[in-house]
């Protein structure tokens, strides 16, 4: 079958080791079941898996995509669930020491087919298309579990997410709106702070600046860049969800204020099966939809991951067959 992997770790050229070609078909073991994939979505953990960063060596190559959506062998529609655990766990499988995702242990989405356990493939709601499905198992699930279950934030507080035009980030805008929050958002430019306007934000600011009052909570995915400003912005008592940092992993602790101003630095990994239905189910009733920036046949793919890699995005990125 068609896919595309990696074909080994190359921790300072990634783009070096994505490869397109045949790979062999997968077969379904007991209990898991076989998706033909019709739509996969690119996330910053592709970027990481050719670096070779959370796989073994032994692992390569690896096909790539932790996200999908596509149908199964009896015509059932369905979304894929990325984080994949020990059966015998009984509960939040985000906490299972032996958990992974696609593409760590297990094939990943960007090919003709992939194999998942049955659990982890959803119904796919008959109001979302499969590139849109595509979208919601990691972006938006880390979205959602940092609003609605790591954050505390209630309808009329004042959110502010760092950075305007990734995948987690324009999830964060559109169902923070939803959520009755008061969504304020910083962009590098001038593109990415429009992006973050027609999504619905409510203010937009340049990265970095002042803003007009401290906010109730924070939203990181970028880290080291943009740590301090986060540290600042907040009200005494606010909090910071942290699911990434793309910018680099170290940034100042600032400890004074943490511990003066009494603030809250929540961690959020990706999501639980029942919290990803709960998002699909919201999304339907709402009728809220994922921003795709760039949709791709899959044998193009490469154009895709040049295009994250530069932080070129303007929305999810979503390979299509």
């Amino acid at each position: 079958m068609f896919a595309v992997y990696a074909s080994e770790p190359n921790p300072d050229d990634p783009l070096a080791s994505l490869t397109t070609g045949e790979r062999p078909e997968p077969e379904a073991q007991e209990g898991w079941v076989k998706v033909r994939v019709k739509a996969a979505s690119l996330n910053m953990h592709d970027l990481w898996t050719l670096r070779g960063v959370g796989i073994k060596a032994d692992r390569f190559p690896m096909i790539l995509g932790c996200d999908g959506a596509g149908v199964l062998e009896d015509g059932t529609e369905v979304v894929l669930h990325s984080v994949i655990g020990d059966p015998a766990w009984g509960g939040d499988e985000t906490l299972d020491p032996t958990r992974t995702l696609l593409t760590e242990k297990h094939q990943g989405a960007f090919a003709d087919s992939v194999v998942v356990p049955a659990r982890n493939a959803l119904p796919k709601p008959d109001g979302l298309s499969f590139a849109e499905a595509a979208c919601m198992g990691t972006a938006w699930l880390t979205a959602y579990r940092m609003i609605f279950v790591k954050s505390g934030l209630v309808p009329g507080q004042t959110m502010l997410v760092q950075g305007a035009s990734g995948g987690v980030s324009t999830a964060l805008i559109v169902l923070g709106k939803a959520a009755g929050l008061r969504v304020w958002v910083t962009g590098r430019s001038e593109d990415k702070r429009a992006l973050a306007t027609e999504l619905g934000a409510h203010a937009v600011f340049e990265s970095g600046a002042r803003l007009p009052e401290k906010v109730d909570g924070v939203f990181e995915t970028v880290g080291k860049a943009t740590w301090s400003h986060s540290m600042r912005a907040l009200k005494p008592g606010g909090v910071i969800v942290v699911s990434g940092s793309t910018s680099g992993p170290d940034p100042s602790a600032d400890l004074q204020r943490l511990f003066f101003l009494q603030l809250r630095v929540v961690g959020s990994t990706m999501g639980t099966r029942d919290e990803l239905a709960d998002l699909l189910r919201f999304c339907d009733i709402a009728g809220i939809k994922p921003t795709i920036g760039a949709e791709l046949p899959l044998d193009r793919a490469r154009e895709g991951f040049e295009s994250m890699l530069a932080g070129e995005t303007a929305g999810k990125i979503v390979f299509t067959r």
